[in-house]
């Protein structure tokens, strides 16, 4: 078949290498100039497959009214009379509750698992390397309320079969040792030590060079304008400079995607959350993490990667804009610092990039209404740790094989 992906981030690329491999004949598309310069980036440098939870969650709409008015927020709001920022936020509130949260993170630790096993299986046939670490995600709690607020993520955990080990302050240590330096600030900490780290810009580059091995085609530098429909089935792609052909179209547009499918009747609730990063040279590696710290307090991740710091999190419901506020940068520096003293900040580079988030925390990976048309979108902060297993996941979907694990519930008519 002839297959068209529209978007060259990670989700994008992966899915392109996926389908090649399948046997199709695959051109990606992209307005970008290369492949992951938009949020795939400077992300924060996680491959979380057990720290992988819904952002909505039993508690979270009173967190969040104390989190806006907090001097380091993790959560930024600047409402306007957006009807998809409204609709976005409801439906996130419907899905606060005990028995949602346990069905999304459920979904998402599905995907996530899988993920595991398809990137380990691409690290090895392809052999690509991209600062990658696997010594797991330290969330660290800084208050016994946070601490025992995590009894549902292992609940969760266990029920899954995902490792983990809940910690105190010198099991923390011993997981990250330059924390020594600030052993009074830590009350315990959850590791998931199946979690790995690496930088998702190296990899999706080194990945789509692969692709190309394999005979994928990019376009890059190519403004997607519509989408060729015909009798309910899609025929191509129709671009800035041509008409493509295909015989499928998979969307991996990230926070655009419900801008191009909107026209058909698909309402796909993924909406733009802006996080920033900071990217940091190391100077004393005795005082830098190991693999990845997520700040609970902060919602920040702090993350090694190779001779870098990379510092990521936040969560900006401000639709689509990409300015770099220096407030956001001085929450990013406090984390970092506070946890890792000693590092050179002046030196950083400062990042900002919009998540596709879904109200429920589970990307929407499947088909649609239109023949021929299927979605690998709304990722949220976890576009590079389900990468591979999405892409496996669409490869079989769009080829018309049984996937490995249950797709039915991952597709976007299960908002209908």
């Amino acid at each position: 078949m002839k297959v068209i992906v529209l978007g060259a981030g990670v989700v994008g690329v992966t899915s392109a290498y996926q389908l090649a491999k399948a046997g199709h004949e695959v051109t990606v598309v992209d307005r970008q100039e290369g492949p992951a310069l938009e949020t795939s980036f400077a992300n924060a440098g996680e491959v979380s497959f057990g720290y992988c939870s819904p952002w909505a969650a039993p508690g979270i709409p009173m967190k969040a009214m104390k989190w806006l008015f907090m001097h380091h927020a993790p959560l930024i709001l600047r409402p306007k009379m957006d009807t998809a920022m409204l609709s976005w936020m409801a439906q996130m509130l419907m899905n606060c509750t005990s028995e949602r949260y346990a069905i999304n993170k459920s979904r998402m630790l599905r995907i996530a698992d899988y993920a595991r096993v398809s990137l380990a299986e691409v690290r090895s046939e392809t052999g690509v390397a991209y600062d990658e670490r696997m010594q797991g995600t330290l969330q660290l709690f800084r208050t016994q309320q946070q601490l025992d607020a995590s009894a549902k993520d292992v609940k969760a955990l266990a029920a899954d079969g995902v490792p983990y080990e809940v910690l105190d302050p010198a099991g923390c240590i011993r997981v990250e040792p330059a924390l020594r330096h600030v052993r009074e600030k830590i009350v315990g900490g959850l590791l998931t030590p199946k979690d790995e780290t690496g930088d998702c810009f190296k990899f999706t580059n080194a990945l789509a060079l692969k692709a190309a091995e394999l005979g994928v085609t990019f376009v890059y530098g190519t403004n997607i304008k519509a989408l060729d429909v015909e009798g309910g089935t899609v025929r191509g792609v129709v671009t800035d400079r041509a008409t493509l052909r295909a015989d499928a179209v998979v969307i991996a547009l990230g926070s655009y995607s419900p801008l191009l499918v909107k026209q058909f009747g698909i309402k796909l609730p993924v909406y733009p959350v802006k996080g920033y990063s900071l990217t940091i040279p190391i100077v004393d590696a005795s005082r830098a993490p190991e693999s990845t710290v997520m700040d609970e307090t902060y919602k920040i991740a702090i993350t090694r990667l190779g001779d870098r710091i990379r510092v990521g999190g936040m969560a900006e419901i401000s639709g689509y804009t990409n300015d770099l506020g220096q407030k956001r940068r001085a929450t990013l520096e406090h984390s970092v610092t506070d946890l890792f003293p000693g590092g050179d900040i002046s030196k950083a580079d400062f990042w900002s990039g919009l998540r596709p988030m879904t109200p429920d925390g589970t990307p929407v990976i499947g088909p649609t209404k239109v023949k021929g048309l299927f979605l690998n979108t709304g990722h949220g902060t976890l576009g590079w740790t389900m990468s591979c297993g999405s892409a496996k996941l669409i490869s079989d979907l769009v080829g018309g094989r049984k996937p490995e694990i249950d797709a039915t519930d991952l597709a976007v008519s299960r908002y209908a």
